[in-house]
């Protein structure tokens, strides 16, 4: 079966996490990171997960799990070291169409974590459908050796200017070379900035070109 690779956004998004041992906790902090709206659901939790909920990170409810915590989420996650109660987490969740993802358990997902190389607002995912982790894991690693260290602040700069020439210039073939050209130039914040000189030449350029 084809995987749809997608970046979900999850600003404020409900989630439900059953589970608060090691391993939910690093889908707990997956989640944080995004902005998710967590709750969590465990009898028992590690450290970690206590301060958050201390913090008011998430809300944590000391119980098992129960059919009405999926009420309103957006996602669920099922991170216990109970098959039974992953499974039991998984049909509930499929009863209501709500994405699910059961810790190492593929036939109990509709989504899998993939193995992340992140670089400010760039990230690169790589998933096996849960087939080797390890695998994943091992690609991430030569990924990130790869790529260069100063990524984030050059994309920083890049998706404002990138703004700008879509605002200045009408869409056609001239502001998509325009586009992949700047993506490959060597960009900074400076006003006097050589890259930032040449897009505002091509602008008028493009400008002039759509008026004549």
């Amino acid at each position: 079966m084809t995987l749809l690779p997608v970046f979900l956004r999850l600003d404020r998004r409900p989630c439900l996490v059953v589970g608060a041992g090691t391993v939910a906790l690093a889908k707990i902090e997956s989640l944080l990171a995004a902005g998710a709206a967590i709750t969590v659901v465990a009898p028992a939790a590690i450290p970690q997960v206590r301060a958050l909920a201390a913090q008011n990170a998430l809300t944590w409810h000391q119980r098992v799990f129960e059919p009405s915590d999926l009420d309103g989420a957006f996602l669920v996650i099922a991170a216990t070291n109970a098959s039974g109660v992953n499974h039991a987490v998984y049909e509930e969740a499929l009863r209501r169409n709500i994405l699910c993802n059961a810790v190492d358990d593929p036939p109990n997902c509709d989504f899998y974590f993939g193995s992340v190389v992140s670089r400010g607002d760039l990230q690169i995912a790589i998933s096996t459908a849960g087939e080797s982790p390890t695998l994943a894991q091992r690609l991430r690693r030569e990924i990130d050796a790869q790529l260069p260290a100063d990524l984030a602040p050059w994309l920083a700069v890049l998706g404002p200017l990138r703004r700008d020439v879509r605002a200045a210039t009408p869409a056609g073939e001239a502001r998509n070379l325009l586009l992949h050209e700047l993506a490959h130039r060597q960009l900074c914040g400076s006003p006097s900035c050589p890259t930032r000189q040449f897009a505002s030449e091509r602008i008028r350029a493009v400008q002039e070109e759509a008026r004549a």
